[in-house]
């Protein structure tokens, strides 16, 4: 049976508007999980994806009482935001799909430039690993990391320069540890784009549901309200 009088489209548009508050918090869970999960990398696009999952909550809150409420003006409101929240989910969550190997890399090494020792240390801490791409201190300052003391196999006077932090001359230089942090970080970076970016991309469809449903919900008049009072 198609769904097509006033009460179903009322009872269906309230319903979607509960199902975009429940996708709003998975949208923020999520982009906020992938963000942390990144700890020195900046990426803006999943902070995006949080922006409009905050957006989205708002907006179905407006729905929410537009539907129960049969009120015109909300309604109006709320389908032409809906639509422009649609055109920004879809393109972010596209972008979070296009983001590739090396542009992964390329983001993940300015945030460990620009990141302090602190940040450095809680990434090798987290995820038990040494250096960004090479496990040894070298003279160059961008690509230098603090001691991996997160390793036993540093506590015991090892003189590495992984272990202690500076450049070591003169002699051989062999780490103890053999994993690099990109390699770690790499897998998480790449999850979470994918995550956000899919969730994003699904449920942004809906909302062209709702625009829709919203759209023939206006035009339908309240049986149990005055008829001249129909706009």
């Amino acid at each position: 049976m198609v769904c097509g009088g006033f009460s179903c489209s009322k009872n269906a548009l309230a319903s979607l508007n509960i199902l975009y508050i429940l996708v709003s918090f998975i949208l923020i869970g999520v982009a906020a999980y992938a963000k942390a999960i990144a700890i020195v990398t900046e990426i803006k696009i999943i902070g995006g994806v949080i922006a409009c999952g905050v957006f989205l909550l708002l907006i179905a809150i407006i729905g929410l009482v537009g539907a129960i409420k049969h009120h015109q003006v909300l309604l109006f409101f709320y389908m032409i935001v809906l639509f422009l929240l649609f055109l920004m989910q879809f393109a972010i969550a596209c972008a979070c799909l296009a983001v590739n190997d090396q542009q992964q890399k390329d983001i993940a090494k300015t945030g460990w430039r620009l990141a302090g020792d602190k940040a450095k240390i809680k990434v090798q801490d987290t995820f038990h690993c040494c250096g960004f791409e090479d496990v040894n201190v070298s003279n160059d300052t961008s690509t230098r990391h603090p001691p991996c003391t997160w390793s036993s196999k540093c506590n015991k006077g090892n003189t590495a320069s992984c272990c202690t932090g500076n450049p070591v001359t003169g002699q051989e230089d062999t780490c103890p540890i053999n994993t690099t942090c990109w390699v770690q970080l790499h897998d998480n970076i790449s999850r979470g784009l994918k995550i956000s970016g899919g969730i994003g991309l699904f449920f942004s469809f809906t909302e062209i549901i709702g625009v829709w449903i919203t759209v023939r919900f206006r035009n339908q008049r309240d049986p149990a309200s005055n008829p001249n009072s129909f706009l």
